[in-house]
């Protein structure tokens, strides 16, 4: 095969299933040949990206990461898109090694919200570990847009929706996603991030509005571009 996209997923195996469904949904099609060819590779065994950058011992992500994308370079894949918004740390430092580009979802979901939301106040949905990193922090900052992070409170409901609903396969936490919600209207944020492709997951299944912008989506679409495609959303 030529023109091969890469997905680099399994972390979690959900997201990598619902970015492979959103590319699939969304590419102008009008049977199967016309859709993208690709090839997903799912480390679910991965360690845990945001363990590892609290530790500060983070050499085995990083390894085995730049290992799966030289994997993806091997098979003659055109780009690789990451299902983890977290992973993006490490991708952004490994990228210059290999021979292929990666669409960083980082980059895309804030230039998507520069063209929407100029100068507002984005609220970070993300993991302990992309907070911080301060991936989004840097990109939506370079694009004119202000950030909040949530406080210790609803970060804690944030952690407790990916890891105990999400990451378990266990249903969204109403409690937990209304404590958030009202922590971001009251810090008057003019959108939020779902950063976390566990948050994409409940995202869908709980039909968020569009005051949550999913990175996820950005990322499907700006893929389906990449593969010289048409989006239903272009």
């Amino acid at each position: 095969m030529k023109n091969i996209l890469g997905i680099l997923g399994g972390m979690g195996p959900l997201a990598s299933q619902l970015l492979y469904r959103r590319i699939t949904e969304k590419t102008m099609a009008e049977k199967d040949q016309d859709h993208i060819d690709l090839v997903l590779l799912s480390h679910a065994t991965m360690p845990d990206r945001t363990q590892a950058i609290l530790s500060g011992e983070d050499r085995m992500v990083y390894d085995l990461l730049l290992q799966d994308c030289r994997t993806l370079e091997s098979l003659e894949c055109k780009g690789i898109a990451v299902a983890c918004n977290t992973a993006h740390y490490f991708i952004h430092r490994l990228e210059e090694r290999l021979n292929i580009p990666v669409i960083s979802m980082v980059r895309e979901a804030a230039v998507e919200l520069e063209k929407n939301r100029p100068g507002g106040r984005i609220g970070i949905l993300a993991t302990d570990g992309t907070i911080q990193t301060g991936i989004y922090q840097e990109a939506l900052t370079a694009r004119g847009l202000e950030c909040w992070t949530p406080d210790d409170d609803s970060q804690q409901a944030v952690m407790h929706l990916i890891y105990d609903c999400v990451k378990k396969g266990e249903p969204s936490d109403a409690d937990s996603l209304k404590r958030i919600d009202t922590a971001l209207r009251i810090a008057d944020c003019t959108g939020a991030l779902l950063a976390c492709t566990e948050l994409s997951v409940l995202g869908q299944k709980e039909m968020l509005n569009d005051f949550y912008l999913d990175p996820l989506e950005v990322l499907a679409d700006r893929a389906i571009a990449f593969m010289g495609k048409r989006s239903k959303n272009a």
